[in-house]
């Protein structure tokens, strides 16, 4: 695979199907200034931060730096490539229900030993 130059990167929309998968726009965890920004320059530092691009410019290295948490975010993009780090990197939510479904055909519990009886009125 050839190496993608900086240029090539910025012409090319980022998206995550994976996570988002309306865009950023329509999802509703960025503005609409913040999900422009994403979809920019979201490949370059995405190659950046993978190591797949050697940083040329001070702002390279500042989309690194905040990305890795070195500093602050300052720039719009660094911001909004911090806040989607933070989104699809969140801890799941488990349910408070379980995984299993327990439904009216699950007798684990009702085995041959159980001690509750049934009667039968005739």
């Amino acid at each position: 695979m050839a190496k993608q130059t900086k240029e090539q990167l910025l012409k090319r929309q980022f998206l995550d199907p994976k996570n988002y998968p309306y865009g950023f726009s329509r999802s509703g965890d960025f503005s609409i200034a913040e999900s422009q920004a994403l979809s920019r320059y979201g490949c370059l530092i995405a190659a950046l931060v993978d190591g797949h691009l050697a940083p040329e410019t001070e702002e390279d290295e500042g989309y690194i730096a905040a990305a890795r948490g070195d500093r602050e975010p300052q720039s719009a993009a660094e911001k909004a490539w911090c806040k989607y780090q933070k989104r699809i990197n969140r801890p799941k939510m488990g349910s408070i229900y379980g995984t299993k479904s327990r439904g009216m055909g699950d007798n684990e519990d009702m085995g041959e030993d159980s001690d509750v009886e049934i009667e039968l009125d005739d």
